[in-house]
């Protein structure tokens, strides 16, 4: 039985899509760029929101400077929005308790900004204890990179057989590999199945209850 259960974010726990494409081209349109159509953002998260913003900047303009500007508008904006139209996938807020209530640990892994992560996360799902809640923090390089991983199991004192890591997107799902531990794609989120299916993850899987089947297996 796995103890330890790490999920992504956006495009696993939530759908945040809507309000990071309203937060965006908000920005976009306030630095005088033109914007884009909210299913095109699907591909353009899942680094970082500066990597978001690179990808939405149109060509030509894609500088670190303006990625700073963009930076600058979008994150105030965000931060009272973000949970306009964000919602938890079906099945997750219950997924999320029937682990609690087993025993489990559960954290979040995500390259999501630390401030909006803590803040959605305790708005969405204030009954869960968990066990680390990790976005993007200053001085730590995002996922791919598994440290985020690494940082939580130093505090679940879990061991790596022992941890099944969720996430929609093949950053996801490198990042697990990265970290040698059990890999889950999930195909509700913000990527296609067959982003996911190229990284070979261990498990991939269509409903949040199917979590349960791995973890008890």
């Amino acid at each position: 039985m796995r103890k330890l259960v790490i999920f992504d974010l956006d495009g696993t726990l939530l759908n945040t899509i809507a309000d990071l494409a309203q937060s965006t081209n908000h920005a976009l349109t306030a630095l005088g760029y033109p914007t884009h159509k909210e299913e095109e953002y699907n591909f353009m998260v899942g680094n970082g929101i500066n990597k978001l913003f690179e990808r939405a900047l149109p060509e030509g303009e894609k500088t670190k400077e303006n990625v700073l500007r963009v930076r600058k508008e979008f994150v105030p904006y965000y931060d009272q929005h973000n949970a306009d139209k964000s919602r938890p996938y079906p099945g997750i807020t219950e997924l999320l308790d029937e682990l609690q209530a087993k025993g489990l640990q559960v954290a979040v892994a995500s390259n999501k900004y630390q401030a909006a992560t803590e803040k959605l996360i305790a708005h969405y799902f204030p009954n869960i204890r968990f066990t680390a809640v990790f976005g993007q923090r200053e001085g730590v390089n995002v996922k791919p990179d598994p440290t985020v991983v690494y940082d939580i199991l130093k505090i679940a004192q879990i061991s790596k057989k022992d941890v099944l890591y969720v996430g929609d997107s093949g950053v996801d799902m490198q990042t697990a590999i990265h970290a040698e531990v059990t890999s889950c794609g999930v195909t509700w989120g913000f990527r296609p199945r067959a982003e996911l299916e190229t990284f070979h993850p261990n498990y991939i899987i269509n409903k949040a209850e199917e979590v349960l089947e791995i973890v008890f297996r």
